[in-house]
């Protein structure tokens, strides 16, 4: 009897997050790049996007039973990896994007992440570093170690016109589904 070894390779489902709320967002401009970029590659993507739901605020009670919270929970439960797109405010990545960690409960567990911020300047380019801690010892989550950051100048009417952030946010979504791939 001859046994066949061969494995089946499927290419991971990524769900990539937009955590802004505001009309022009610059970070959702990234997130849907990065979605072209995986989609392109042969990934399996997903959409979330906080501007189509109304996430309840975090109470430690009701919110994990609210429709949109567990609306979040299913994408993310049904994703092998998560690309997560986020303004970064006062040094800090928005609190839509900390409610979407908070809200996302177990359903972030032994996740691939990684991050694409849209900021002011540079000078905050450690701020997202909080979520990423809570997301690997909360959660177990593995983060890509390949951060993008883009100012402003990077964008130009809606669109994201830097091709040095385009080059960085394409090797992210190659780490972010190579890893992927390799931990499943």
């Amino acid at each position: 009897m001859s046994i066949d070894h061969r494995t089946v390779i499927r290419e991971p489902r990524v769900l990539v997050i937009s955590t802004s709320l505001h009309p022009q967002s610059r970070s959702r401009i990234l997130a849907e790049h990065a979605r072209l970029a995986l989609a392109h590659r042969g990934t399996q993507v997903a959409w979330f996007d906080c501007r189509e739901v109304e996430l309840p605020y975090m109470d430690g009670h009701s919110a994990h039973g609210h429709e949109a919270t567990q609306a979040l929970q299913r994408a993310l439960g049904a994703c092998d990896a998560v690309l997560l797109a986020t303004g970064i405010y006062n040094y800090d990545v928005s609190a839509v994007a900390k409610a979407c960690m908070e809200l996302g409960g177990r359903a972030w567990n032994d996740k691939t992440v990684g991050i694409a911020c849209a900021t002011g300047s540079m000078v905050s380019y450690m701020a997202h570093m909080g979520l990423a801690n809570s997301l690997m010892l909360d959660f177990r989550c593995v983060i890509v170690p390949r951060f993008v950051y883009a100012t402003g100048d990077a964008f130009k009417d809606g669109k994201l016109v830097d091709e040095a952030v385009q080059t960085r946010l394409a090797e992210l979504c190659g780490s972010l589904s190579d890893l992927a791939r390799r931990r499943m």
